[in-house]
């Protein structure tokens, strides 16, 4: 269990400072704005600069930001999530403040690519493994549990806010440069790990008592279990059935590996369920 939670960190770690290289190596540079709170704290840095002749990083607004933000996630969407998200926000603040804000390239669009390159790579890097960057995910999430719209929803929304500032504040450019990284951005996480919400797991395996019983022990979710029957082998089995977060695939994977590594499993996208569903 200790060198699962210590790799669950060091990866992490490495998405916090992937995302501190893509702002001041590319977007900051730029003026290209990145996602979620990132990307409102690169705005309001910008805003303390240019409007008010005060200068602030972006990474101690990125901080502030997330303080109270921790304080919510704590009481609202969980003690393990949140504290994954207070590393990942202290590694990148204290990445922004010591890496240099340098330029590669004075193409815009180059920035914003290789920008939203980078900083998929780490956010996609953290959800496969069960963490959060923190921020804008826990705000999505308490917004979408009071109002039980999709998450997806609250993602759009709030990034739609940086991108209209950036236009009006900045040259219209911006927040079309801005908007290339948005999705940038999000395929390459897609390709990392789903950015659905919820995930429905159909398990095959032999060791169905054994599987479930590991499952609650690390999540409270329910599980169907259905009596199955291999075509080719005529072996009967059993198919669990139950429907999961994003944040909770790293945890099934792992329990999957070390139960029974030769279960077949199916993991599909599930955009709505109706009935009783925890949501924390």
């Amino acid at each position: 269990m200790f060198l699962v939670e210590a790799k669950r960190i060091f990866i992490v770690i490495i998405g916090a400072i992937l995302n501190a290289i893509s702002l001041n190596f590319f977007l900051i540079g730029a003026n290209v704005y990145a996602s979620g709170f990132t990307g409102a704290a690169q705005l309001g840095a910008s805003v303390f600069q240019d409007f008010l002749g005060f200068g602030i990083s972006t990474g101690i607004l990125l901080f502030i930001l997330n303080i109270p933000v921790g304080v919510l996630g704590w009481f609202k969407v969980g003690k393990g999530f949140t504290i994954y998200s207070v590393i990942s926000v202290f590694v990148t603040t204290l990445a922004l403040e010591v890496l240099p804000v340098i330029s590669f390239s004075e193409d815009y669009i180059l920035n914003a690519v290789f920008g939203g390159v980078i900083g998929g790579t780490g956010v996609g890097l953290t959800l496969r493994h069960g963490a959060s960057t923190g921020g804008m995910d826990i705000i999505a999430m308490v917004l979408s549990r009071m109002k039980d719209r999709p998450i997806g929803f609250y993602f759009l929304s709030l990034n739609a806010v940086i991108i209209l500032f950036a236009g009006i504040l900045y040259e219209p450019e911006n927040a079309l440069y801005t908007l290339l990284t948005l999705y940038v951005t999000t395929r390459v996480i897609d390709a990392f790990h789903t950015r659905h919400e919820k995930l429905t797991a159909m398990i095959i395996t032999h060791k169905a008592v054994e599987m479930q019983h590991e499952i609650h022990k690390a999540m409270v979710r329910g599980i169907t279990i259905l009596p199955a029957k291999g075509a080719y082998t005529n072996a009967d089995q059993n198919m669990l059935y139950l429907v999961i977060t994003r944040y909770e695939l790293y945890d099934l994977e792992r329990i999957i590996n070390e139960v029974d590594p030769k279960a077949f499993t199916n993991i599909v996208q599930t955009t709505q369920v109706f009935g009783v569903f925890r949501k924390d």
